[in-house]
């Protein structure tokens, strides 16, 4: 298999739909109980690991995803790339929400340079499920500075 393909494979799991994003403070909390979203216990519940969402190893890139179909989803701990205006985040969905994705603020600020409550609550970007290791920061940076 030529190394394109691979990487390919492994990185870029979908192609990039425009969709919502939004930002709730409520993430931003890392004491915040993993009991209190659609990802706490079951099959693919994260509780059992980690405990607040503090714990999660890309807090505070965490927060809501209509991916998550309710209680114990499947798509619990998957990951997703969000991008905005040449900015690239990468999201561990933990919760249910409507539609697109609701983040922590922090997550969003970083999605559009700093301007969550500038543009507001809601905001068109891309998005994109991805290899779920590049929501687990120091991957992406080991990953990068082999190059």
């Amino acid at each position: 298999m030529k190394f394109t393909t691979l990487i390919s494979t492994l990185f870029l799991a979908g192609s990039a739909l425009a969709i919502r994003v939004s930002y709730d403070n409520t993430y931003d909390d890392p004491s915040g109980s993993m009991d209190s979203v659609a990802c706490s216990d079951g099959p693919t519940g994260l509780a059992a690991n980690y405990s607040t969402f503090g714990d999660l190893p890309s807090f505070p890139f965490i927060g809501g995803s209509s991916a998550i179909s309710g209680w114990s989803s499947p798509s619990c701990g998957n990951c997703f790339s969000l991008s905005y205006g040449g900015n690239i985040i990468y999201v561990t969905p933990i919760d249910h929400t409507q539609e697109g994705f609701n983040l922590a603020q922090e997550a969003m600020d970083v999605l559009t340079g700093g301007k969550a409550e500038e543009l507001g609550i809601s905001i068109r970007a891309f998005g994109s499920l991805c290899f779920v290791l590049f929501c687990k920061p120091h991957f992406v940076l080991d990953f990068l500075s082999f190059f």
